[in-house]
């Protein structure tokens, strides 16, 4: 069924109330499944130095990077302030992490990154998923220097959740070619789970083309 962000916001909050802060409150299985996103998401760049995080939640990507060892200066935003009050607060100590409660799709998203990432905010169903997608992503590309990097859910697929919004990979791959004016990596070989299905699909677009012989 087709969701309004009020609908989200409320479905967040209960999911919060719910399961508290973790994985599951952010509409994810478990934490690997979680965490096995952000490994594709974090490939657009081995050397990130700073990031956006759109629709950041409990700002998990933040302490995924800092798992890792990478200290890049960090910024989410999110539409539920209760996400961005707990994401806060898991940032003390953390000079260069920070979360916002902002809109992607309306608001003035915050520049000076070399990267706008974004995961699972295009999964689920709302009356106008395509035209959210791209005016985020238009917004995305804006705000960032050097590119952005998202996935969603595919259309190749053998089962569909009908809550959940299926977008054709190559469509997507065409507006970022052809709208954004970016050079785009489609990746649609990874699972989330060992044994799993691919079921969706990580983009990466560049702004500058990728040197081949580096």
């Amino acid at each position: 069924m087709a969701q309004s962000k009020t609908d989200l916001i409320r479905a967040y909050r209960e999911r919060l109330q719910t399961h508290g802060p973790g994985s599951e409150a952010v509409q994810y299985a478990d934490r690997e499944s979680h965490y096995a996103r952000f490994a594709v998401l974090a490939d657009v760049d081995p050397d990130l130095t700073s990031v956006l995080d759109v629709g950041c939640g409990l700002g998990d990507f933040c302490h995924y990077l800092r798992a890792r060892g990478n200290y890049a200066r960090y910024h989410g935003v999110d539409i539920v302030p209760e996400f961005v009050d707990l994401a806060n607060m898991s940032f003390a100590g953390d000079a260069a992490a920070q979360a916002s409660v902002l809109d992607a799709e309306t608001g003035e998203l915050p520049t000076g990154h070399d990267y706008a990432v974004l995961s699972g905010v295009f999964n689920n169903t709302m009356k106008d998923n395509w035209g959210f997608m791209t005016r985020t992503l238009d917004r995305m590309w804006a705000a960032a220097d050097r590119g952005i990097a998202f996935n969603a859910m595919s259309t190749y697929v053998d089962y569909r959740d009908p809550d959940l919004y299926y977008v054709d990979p190559m469509e997507v791959f065409a507006y970022c070619k052809s709208k954004l004016g970016g050079h785009p990596v489609l990746r649609h070989d990874y699972t989330v789970r060992p044994g799993g299905f691919p079921f969706e699909f990580a983009m990466y677009v560049y702004k500058s083309p990728r040197d081949a012989s580096a």
